[in-house]
């Protein structure tokens, strides 16, 4: 807002009388501790990956919900466990004790292409990888997921574009897909959540790598923890895993370093200074540094991770109590899909 007020102004000048506003003085030289942002809303980009996405999701979930069809189904719960909601008929939710999210049953949730271990390395079912991105455990999840994204997804998309935000979602969420399948054997999971989290690991590195244009840090940093915090908790729950939050994040702080990167103060002005006070160079060393030591890390990780998938390599045995950062057992449900 401060760059709109000062171009209105026209550098503080007055209106001659053929009324025109005299030239604006010359910019500055840029100084060396400082990164130019742009603030003019007209230089945004608009928003409709991340809108898309959440349309996509609820979609989708609704869809599970017709397939689950509980109603047609309750012959098989026992005596005294109903349906949730029945007054939504077919799309009503599992009983409680099978999914206390307000979601479909364990079996839906294969059936329409969760990540399964099993399948993914012994039938080949790689796009389980995918697939798992786009489905949610039950209403709770989807809330929890598509209020984050929208807070966060749409800010970046703005500042970025829809092209690093996309590259950042999908390859963020396959590399939860990966993380999860290494650490879980025994039950399916879903994992849009490691999408989310690495648009919040993006913001994270691209808050360090641009540190210095921020005004109010810590309510940025405040904004993070309070948002992780919440879906972490989320991911204590059945159907839910952690794996996938955290391989998603470290995906996209990774990614963060190499595609939201923001050029030197006066990078963009250098056309209008002298030859002798023009930055040589778009972005800082460390800057630099950063996105290679990512790259490599990148490459390397889902190298290494998408290997040891496939040759079927079971990550939570070298890890006895890493099991308990998916799913907090108590009375009120199991952490199984017996």
């Amino acid at each position: 807002m401060m760059g709109n007020r000062d171009l209105e102004r026209g550098g503080g000048g007055t209106k001659s009388r053929n009324g025109t506003y005299p030239p604006p003085p010359p910019p500055q030289p840029a100084t060396s501790s400082a990164y130019y942002v742009d603030n003019n809303s007209e230089s945004q980009w608009t928003s409709w990956l991340v809108p898309m996405i959440v349309v996509a999701n609820v979609a989708m979930f609704i869809v599970i919900m017709f397939v689950n069809n509980c109603p047609n189904n309750i012959n098989n719960f026992g005596r005294g466990r109903q349906c949730v909601a029945r007054f939504l008929g077919r799309l009503s939710f599992q009983p409680l004790q099978d999914n206390p999210l307000f979601g479909p049953s364990s079996s839906t949730l294969e059936k329409l292409g969760a990540l399964e271990w099993d399948k993914v390395v012994h039938e080949h079912q790689g796009w389980r990888l995918f697939t798992c991105i786009w489905l949610h455990a039950g209403v709770v999840h989807l809330l929890a997921n598509m209020l984050s994204l929208v807070f966060i997804g749409i800010r970046l998309e703005q500042q970025f574009g829809f092209v690093r935000v996309g590259i950042i979602y999908l390859l963020s969420g396959i590399g939860g897909s990966v993380l999860s399948c290494l650490f879980i054997q025994s039950s399916i999971s879903v994992g849009a959540s490691g999408a989310l989290f690495g648009l919040l690991g993006a913001m994270l590195s691209e808050l360090l790598t641009n540190w210095t244009i921020y005004t109010n840090k810590a309510a940025a940093l405040f904004t993070l923890i309070i948002i992780i915090a919440i879906n972490l908790a989320v991911g204590l729950l059945p159907h839910v895993d952690n794996y996938a939050h955290i391989g998603g994040f470290m995906s996209g702080f990774l990614l963060g370093f190499v595609l939201l990167l923001r050029p030197q103060f006066g990078w963009l002005e250098r056309r209008h200074l002298p030859a002798e006070a023009r930055l040589k160079s778009k972005f800082k060393v460390y800057q630099y540094v950063l996105m290679l030591i990512a790259s490599i890390l990148l490459i390397v990780g889902f190298t290494v991770g998408l290997v040891m998938l496939f040759r079927g390599v079971k990550a939570n045995e070298h890890c006895s109590w890493c099991r308990y950062l998916s799913c907090l057992r108590t009375s009120r449900w199991r952490c199984d899909n017996n």
